[in-house]
Parts: structure tokens; sequence; C-alpha cells
């Protein structure tokens, strides 16, 4: 596919964050779709039951996503700077150590689960009741997890080489693929959470395919390449790897999030209101990586213009990045909270039945979610621009208090005040107390932003 060249030097801001953010939003909607696909089938293929099983497994998708969004980001950071000073075979080294990593621990995690998946599915919260249908789909779905990283670390890559296209190509076609083979391995083969778990698997290999393929042979500046295994090239490789692990800690960190979110809230809902609460939270937890993956496109349109920008020193251009993107997120975050404060039963009602007792705890639950999307959204897109300029502290503490400082203790105590209501509300209030420290911690440098937007208005 031949793509329009990206000048991230130039080009005018809000024209080339557009550029970059319709096809990725719809390319990570699409990468989401996959997930939801398998939860709407199962919920009607297989019941309550089969999300709650789903959704007890995707915490450890959503940890070693995780890890590929470090290596992502941070890769995709440190190559748009290299890009920047004039050195692409180290922006095209970067890439490969990331792609590297993330085939060697998806691997090693897939071995352990087939070693162990009965110790796995309990670590996971399973209960007695559900262990059967855990292991069905566990044992399946591991295969895919190598072929999920691919696709995550590669889309940056891609995204930068300037194919947002085709990052957006890959997704889309990879959950065609998986909607076809849910149905047919759900419905007409009756294999149930199993069947869903192979069609993920597949839809993941077909989009993997077609981004690695891109990068081997295709790619105009981040093509992969040959790394050197000399003493020269292992020192750079390891400090490399560290400096990725560093600027991509808090995109792991935005991922743990929502693994401790999954996690906690499955025990949380376990002990309230039994596995019906679990499969209401698993309805829930196939919505919210659609709010996540909006507020991840919109952060990672602006990362290459920000991070090119920053190696350039074009302080001005950085700001009006960071600007695009803030409006961006309010508007989504808008949509999304009125979606769910609005039409409840109809989310609710694409996964099950609505006289189902699952259902009604989703009913009532929902409007208490959608009301902190706009801060989860701005949240991201904060820690977004706080990576793409390598000022890895701040970014890594406020991903750090929106996932755990905040999360977990929001989780605890707000069900002993308000029972299950309070289970639903940890995650808006958590965002909202870190919006309210991002917020103090702008306008402590009040002056230097106005400095630069004052500098961006008179140009």
């Amino acid at each position: 596919m031949k793509e329009e060249k990206i000048d991230f030097a130039t080009g005018n801001v809000s024209g080339l964050f557009r550029k970059i953010f319709f096809p990725t939003v719809l390319g990570m909607l699409s990468v989401s779709a996959v997930t939801t696909i398998d939860g709407i089938f199962v919920g009607h293929g297989v019941g309550s039951d089969g999300i709650a099983a789903v959704n007890i497994c995707v915490p450890l998708l959503m940890i070693l996503t995780g890890l590929g969004l470090m290596f992502g980001m941070g890769s995709s950071v440190l190559a748009s700077i290299y890009l920047s000073k004039g050195k692409p075979l180290r922006a095209r080294a970067c890439v490969t150590q990331a792609m590297l990593m993330t085939t060697i621990i998806p691997v090693l995690a897939i071995a352990y689960i087939l070693r162990y998946p009965q110790d796995v599915a309990y670590l996971l919260g399973s209960s007695e009741h559900l262990l059967p249908i855990v292991l069905d789909y566990l044992l399946w779905f591991a295969p895919s997890l190598v072929f999920e990283l691919w696709i995550v670390v590669a889309l940056f890559a891609v995204r930068l080489d300037g194919a947002p296209q085709l990052a957006m190509w890959s997704s889309i076609v990879a959950a065609v693929v998986n909607i076809v083979l849910d149905w047919l391995f759900i419905f007409p083969f009756g294999w149930g959470v199993m069947g869903a778990a192979l069609a993920t698997t597949i839809s993941c290999m077909a989009g993997a395919g077609i981004v690695v393929y891109y990068l081997l042979f295709q790619a105009k500046h981040v093509r992969l390449h040959p790394l050197r295994l000399n003493a020269r090239g292992v020192k750079f490789f390891l400090h490399s790897i560290g400096e990725q692990c560093k600027i991509g800690s808090s995109a792991l960190l935005g991922e743990a999030t929502m693994a401790v979110l999954m996690f906690v809230g499955n025990h949380v809902f376990m002990q309230y209101a039994g596995d019906d609460g679990v499969g209401a939270f698993g309805v829930s937890c196939y919505y919210l990586p659609f709010v996540f993956m909006i507020g991840n496109a919109i952060a990672q349109s602006a990362q290459p213009i920000i991070s090119y920008n920053f190696g350039c020193g074009n302080v001005g251009r950085m700001h009006a990045a960071l600007r695009v993107s803030l409006l961006t997120a309010c508007i989504c975050g808008l949509i999304s909270g009125v979606a769910f404060i609005g039409g409840p039963k109809l989310l609710v009602g694409l996964f099950l039945p609505l006289d189902n007792a699952a259902a009604h705890i989703a009913v009532a639950g929902f409007p208490y979610y959608g009301a902190g999307f706009i801060f989860f959204i701005l949240n991201l897109c904060f820690i977004g621009y706080y990576q793409s300029i390598e000022r890895v502290k701040p970014a890594t503490a406020f991903a750090l208090l929106r996932g755990f400082i905040f999360l977990i203790p929001c989780f605890l105590l707000l069900p002993k005040a308000w029972s299950v209501p309070g289970i639903w509300m940890a995650l808006p209030l958590s965002e909202v107390l870190t919006t309210l420290v991002i917020a103090g911690f702008v306008l402590r440098h009040i002056k230097s932003l106005r400095l630069a937007f004052r500098n961006d208005f008179g140009h």
C-alpha cells in the first residue's frame, strides 16, 4: 500500500494529528473488537458463565499487552528521536529489539501456562464452578499472546514509518477473521469458549502477519534490521532496551491498570454479588478496552509529532500537538460517557438477555461506570505526552496513581459504604483524583506552558 509522506517537522500539526488519528483509532477499535466479539458470541452461545470465564483470563492478556505497549512506546519514542537526528539505522535497531523482546517474553509465558494451566486459572481468580470453562478458554487462548504482542509493537513502528492506513487495515482484517471464526466455531461447530479462544488466536496470526511482513520488506525508515552480535552491538542493545523500558514503563502501568481493575474487580464482585456479579462486570470489561484504546489512539497519534519535534527542540509544535490531543480527549470522553449513562440496556443487551440476573446488575452499574470516562481518557493523554518527551518520572507517577494508589483503595473501601454501586464507582473516582493531581502538577509549571502557548499563537 502506497502511503503519503508525513512531515513531522513542518506539516500542520492539526492536519498531521488527524492524518494519524483516524486510521489509528479505527485500527485500535478493531483490535478491541476482537475480544468484544468473543464476548458477544460467548454470551449468547454459552451464557454469563462463559463471559465470566473469559473475563477471568483477560488480566493475563492485559499484563502482557502492557509489556508490548512499553516496548512499542519506548522504541517509537527513541526511533522518532533518532530519525529527527538523521540516524535511521539506530531507529531500525530500536524497533527490531522491541520485536525480539516481545517474542521471547510471551513464548515463556505460554510455556508456563501450558505446563501449569490449573494453577494459572486459580491465580487469575477462577472459582471451582468456573474452572472447567476457564481452562477450555485459557489453553486455546494462550498461543495468541505472541501474535498480540507483535501487533502492539509493530503498529507503533508502522505509524512512525508513515503508514497509518496499513496499520488500520491489519487490525480490521484481524477483526473480520475473528467475527467469521467466532460464529463458525461457537454455533455450527459447538466448541463454546474453546472456539472463541481458537478464533482469537487465528485472527491475531492474520493481523500480525500483515504488519510483520510490512516491517520486513516494505518499510521505508524503520524496517526490521539484523542486530549486531559484537560487544558494541550488545552494549547498545542493553542500553536501548533499558531506555525503552524506562520511557514505556508508564504505558505498561496503564495496561496494568486495566489488569488490576479486572483482577480486583472480579474478586470484589465475587464477594458482594457472586458469579452473576462477575458476569456483569465481565460485560463492562468488554467495553472498557474500547475507551482505553480511544485514549491510547489519541496519545499514540500525538506521540510521533511530539517526539520528533522534541528531538528537534521545537517546543511550540510539541505543545500544539498536546492541545489538539486534549481537545480530542474531551470530545471522545464525553461521547463515551453519554453512551454508558444513556444506553446501558442497549449495551448490555448485546451480550446477555436483559432478564438475566447478571444483566440486571450491569444495567444498574453502567451509568456509574461511564461517569469517569472523560477523566480516564484525559489522564492517558497527559501520560502519553510526558512519555513522548522522555519525562519518565511524572508519566510513571500519574500511571501509578490511577492504576494502584487510588484504584485499589477505591475498590476496597467504596463497597463497604455503598455496596455494589460503590464497586462501579471505584474506577471513576480514581480517575477523577488522578486528574486533580495532574492539574495541580501542570499549574505548578503554568508559566513555561503559557510561554510555549504564546509562542504558538505568535506564529
